[in-house]
């Protein structure tokens, strides 16, 4: 029996196939995987932050809300 008698095996074509899937999932896997709960901020919740933190006084913060809440 000849296993490498000038042709590409089956099972080693298989192999190679299961490693670059394997490679490239590791490396393109999505940012945002289903099933992950990650909640993303909006505007307003960024603001609210920023106020929260002192980052921006009362004053600064009424305006960007209104600016805000008129973009919708």
């Amino acid at each position: 029996m000849h296993f490498y008698d000038g042709h590409f095996g089956g099972m080693h074509l298989i192999w190679w196939i299961i490693w670059i899937v394997l490679i490239a999932w590791i490396f393109f896997i999505p940012a945002d995987i289903p099933y992950q709960k990650t909640k993303k901020e909006n505007p307003l919740d960024i603001l609210k932050k920023r106020f929260a933190e002192g980052f921006i006084s009362k004053e600064e913060f009424e305006e960007s809300k209104k600016t805000l809440n008129s973009d919708n």
